[in-house]
C-alpha cells in the first residue's frame, strides 16, 4: 500500500488569485482551475523544510512586506475536490460546472484542505498542492437572504 501524501489543513482561510474557471492568462493556462492560500509566517519554514512550493507576493509600494501564499490546484481528472458552499439556505456541493461561481462569490469564511503530489520530471522534483476539501462560507446581502429558498432536510 502507498505511503499517505501528507496533507495541510488551513482554517478561516484567505485565499488570493482565484481561477475556479480556468480562464487563461499570463500565468494560467486555458481549463488549469486554481488560486492561493496566504500561509500565517508561523507555519512557511515548515511547509519550506517540507517541500511544499511557498511563494511570496511582490510588493506594491516601498515598505510593504512580502506575503507567503502555498499555490493551489483544483482538478477534477483523478480525485475530484469536495468543494461546499455554505449559506442560510444551508449546503451546496459544487460540481465542476458550478465552481466557478467562486471567482465572484463573496466569501466570508473559507477552510481547506489540500494534498500533496511530489513529482519528478528528468532532474527536477517538488511537492505541488492540489484541493482536497473546502468549505465556503457566502457572504449574502439582504436580498439574498430575503428570497433565500430553504432546503428541504436543511442541507
Amino acid at each position: 500500500m502507498p505511503d499517505k501524501q501528507p496533507t495541510v489543513m488551513v482554517e478561516d482561510a484567505k485565499i488570493i488569485f482565484r481561477n475556479f474557471t480556468g480562464k487563461e492568462g499570463p500565468y494560467n493556462r486555458k481549463g488549469q482551475r486554481n488560486f492561493c492560500v496566504i500561509l500565517d509566517e508561523d507555519v512557511v519554514e515548515d511547509l519550506v523544510r517540507d517541500g511544499w512550493n511557498v511563494k511570496y507576493t511582490n510588493p506594491r509600494e516601498e515598505g510593504d512586506v512580502p506575503t507567503p501564499y502555498l499555490p493551489v490546484e483544483v482538478s477534477y481528472n483523478n480525485y475530484p475536490p469536495k468543494i461546499t458552499t455554505i449559506t442560510s439556505t444551508g449546503r451546496t456541493i459544487l460540481d465542476e460546472d458550478m465552481v466557478e461561481m467562486l471567482d465572484f462569490a463573496d466569501i466570508e469564511k473559507i477552510d481547506l484542505i489540500v494534498n500533496a503530489y511530489d513529482w519528478t520530471v528528468r532532474d527536477e522534483s517538488g511537492r505541488k498542492a492540489y484541493l482536497k476539501t473546502m468549505f465556503v462560507t457566502i457572504n449574502e446581502d439582504e436580498l439574498e437572504k430575503k428570497y433565500a429558498v430553504k432546503k428541504a432536510g436543511g442541507g
